[in-house]
């Protein structure tokens, strides 16, 4: 469709000439000529190019551009325009996302206009060429742009990158419809949208807005026009919404349908991990009941990490890092700001472990046809949201490489299926083998081969048949299964299921007890009880004192790390994850990292964290990390001296039901060993006889999910 300008006063004859080229490659694939008038004014002319069945379609993997070229010539004037596009067909099949005929699966994050140097969206391609670059070296090939359209220069690196763009309107209300001309700007605004931008191949989602609520007789109506209008995208009403008898089902209009939960439940770990014990054999198949639309998993994660402090000086620009000085500043009045490196790498890896089973389960679930974090990188608002393992200049925090985060997020992605973390060494490790492919091609002819090894040497190994991998997910491809009796020690196992003769591999860790742990009490007096704690210490006893968590005066023991921001929901325990030091003999007979990992679910669950600000000397040797707005020093596990008598104090239960809790029955062993050797020689702790009002003084009661809201 041509427009054409004619500024004089008479009709003009005119010829036009277009010639349709490879962007890149300037290969030629068609050419048509067309001879007419133009009228005094303005005017549109179709001109029809076929370029044939062989021309290229545009995708991730071969995002192939054309050029356009017009020559109008009238007169003795000529007049040449350009524009670049591509060919591609987005659709839904049922439940599955289509693009030229193939699956495809959205592995996207969001872009929130986040831009700490200029707090303006950049307008040059090469910087949107660097963003889209960051978000590719970690598996993504899709951004949604969180209520609002990007600049062109936006879409044409994405054009160029092969990325799926979702733009939205410039919208986020929960009163949408009540100003009606707010709803008449929108409705103009999506024809602007439409008309600048539609023509671009990575534009392939539109959505009205963020959490939409109110009229959605009016939103609907909306959609249908913007459907009408323009038919080269896949539409949705809203990303996802609060709204009472909406959010959990798809609206009539849309083409796909983005969403936290269903009428059948969760769609995202957010709201299972913390209720669940770990299991790797789950996926959502259960919530997809009755959904007949590609489903996509709305802001998945929002699992908050610790401040990076060596940030501050990169805000050289228009924008001061206010939050990130007063955490400083904090850390230093209360002594702790040589922790902030341990609380960041701590808390990061939680979180990263945390994604890793988001982005697998979503995986493991037909119907759903991808996901969008929140986020890849960090959200500077609504009080401080730092849920990236990228920070807010998609710059890298030493977390997790970009290759590790590619293990589980990635056109190709090889899969297990096992029921939990922990065993004993009187079981089988068993695990079903799984691939997803959403890549390029089919994959003929592979084999997946596996292995298990412990401190980096090799238990066992195996591999599957050869056989080929069609597009999307392939199940009960083989088994794995593994005696543990030869693990005589609690340990560590990696699992490791590799393709061969590809970059695709993925790994796991599941942690293996003795089935009998010896329990060596020696010379350690155990107790649940404040003053027995206290006159055994007066006696110069070891003690053992582990008070019942659900009556402890304390923070909510809990696994998954703070939600999103503990300043836009202070309503949340606001704790995040686990720090210890690993080599401490305390925990020689607990296999750990310095960080949490699924082995610990259980004793957060059954525990209450200390607030350990009144405590002096002694030593904390499992930490919990607080919350980056209060930073009071927490901890799970303590020791100290206390007149004559040793202290250990632990906030976990290591009382209850330890025959089938061998986590906290190989805790237990751990702690009495160390008890009961000569490197038990804690140092002096004081403030340990004020603690009466926090032991026994509450009755505390867990969380539900959707409560912070």
């Amino acid at each position: 469709i041509i427009t054409l300008q004619n500024s004089s006063e008479e009709t003009k004859q005119i010829n036009l000439n277009l010639q349709i080229k490879g962007k890149d490659d300037g290969k030629h694939y068609a050419s048509a000529e067309k001879q007419t008038q133009a009228a005094k004014g303005s005017s549109i002319i179709e001109l029809t190019c076929k370029l044939g069945e062989n021309a290229p379609l545009w995708d991730e993997f071969n995002p192939y551009l054309y050029q356009a070229s017009l020559e109008l010539e009238s007169d003795q004037s000529t007049s040449v325009t350009t524009e670049t596009f591509g060919l591609r067909n987005i659709q839904h099949t049922d439940n599955q996302l289509t693009l030229n005929g193939k699956p495809i699966f959205l592995r996207g994050t969001l872009e929130c206009c986040i831009f700490p140097l200029t707090g303006t969206p950049p307008t040059d391609e090469k910087s949107w060429e660097a963003l889209y670059t960051s978000a590719r070296e970690y598996g993504m090939n899709h951004l949604r742009f969180h209520s609002w359209c990007p600049p062109e220069a936006a879409f044409h690196a994405a054009d160029k990158m092969g990325f799926y763009v979702q733009v939205e309107l410039p919208v986020w209300s929960v009163t949408l419809g009540k100003d009606s001309a707010t709803v008449e700007f929108l409705r103009n605004e999506a024809k602007r949208i439409s008309k600048e931008y539609g023509n671009h191949p990575s534009f392939c989602f539109w959505s009205i807005g963020n959490e939409l609520q109110y009229d959605f007789t009016i939103l609907s109506d909306m959609l249908h026009e913007m459907k009408q209008a323009d038919n080269r995208h896949l539409y949705t009403t809203t990303s996802f919404t609060f709204e009472k008898g909406h959010g959990d089902r798809p609206e009539k209009e849309d083409d796909f349908f983005v969403t936290q939960w269903t009428q059948k439940g969760w769609v995202r770990g957010q709201g299972v991990f913390n209720q669940e014990p770990p299991s790797f054999d789950k996926d959502f198949r259960a919530s997809l009941e009755g959904i007949n639309l590609p489903l996509v998993t709305h802001e998945v994660g929002q699992y908050s990490v610790y401040p990076d402090l060596t940030e501050i000086p990169k805000y050289t620009g228009t924008l001061m890092p206010l939050n990130f000085l007063a955490i400083k500043e904090d850390l230093e009045k209360k002594n702790l700001i040589n922790k902030a490196p341990q609380y960041l790498q701590a808390s990061g890896k939680l979180a990263a472990i945390l994604y890793k089973e988001e982005i697998e389960r979503a995986l493991k679930t037909p119907g759903i046809s991808g996901f969008q974090l929140l986020d890849l990188h960090d959200f500077p608002g609504q009080g401080t949201a730092l849920v990236g393992l990228l920070n807010a200049f998609w710059e890298s925090k030493g977390i997790m490489t970009g290759q590790e985060f590619r293990e589980f997020c990635s056109p190709v992605v090889p899969l297990l299926r096992f029921p939990k973390a922990t065993y004993t060494n009187n079981e089988k490790f068993e695990a079903q083998i799984e691939l997803c492919n959403y890549g390029k091609e089919e994959l003929k002819d592979k084999v997946l081969s596996w292995e298990i090894t412990a401190n980096g040497c090799l238990l066992e190994k195996g591999q599957t048949p050869a056989r080929s991998f069609t597009f999307g997910h392939n199940e009960n491809l083989g088994k794995i299964s593994f005696p543990l009796q030869q693990i005589r020690k609690a340990s560590k196992l990696e699992v490791r299921l590799s393709l061969d003769r590809t970059e695709y591999s993925n790994h796991w860790n599941v942690w293996v007890y003795p089935e009998n742990p010896e329990i060596q009490w020696g010379e350690v007096k155990y107790t649940r009880n404040y003053e027995e704690a206290l006159a055994w210490l007066d006696e110069g006893k070891k003690v053992l004192f582990n008070p019942d968590w659900r009556t402890i005066k304390g923070i909510e023991g809990k696994f998954v790390p703070v939600f999103w921001s503990p300043v836009h929901f202070p309503n949340q325990a606001g704790s995040m994850g686990i720090l210890c030091d690993p080599t401490h003999p305390a925990l020689a007979d607990f296999p750990t990292d310095m960080h949490s990992d699924w082995q610990w679910w259980d004793l957060n669950i059954n525990s209450t964290t200390l607030v350990a600000d009144s405590l002096q000397g002694g030593k904390a040797i499992v930490e919990m990390i607080d919350n980056f707005v209060r930073n009071r020093r927490l901890a799970s596990l303590y020791e100290g001296q206390i007149k004559k008598g040793k202290l250990i104090l632990a906030t976990f239960d290591l009382q209850n039901d330890l025959d089938k809790r061998p986590v906290a029955r190989q805790m237990l062993s751990s702690i009495l060993n160390y008890m009961n050797s000569s490197s038990f020689s804690p140092d002096p702790l004081s403030g340990f006889e004020t603690l009466k009002n926090v032991f026994e003084a509450a009755v505390n009661q867990k969380q539900s999910a959707k409560s912070i809201y």
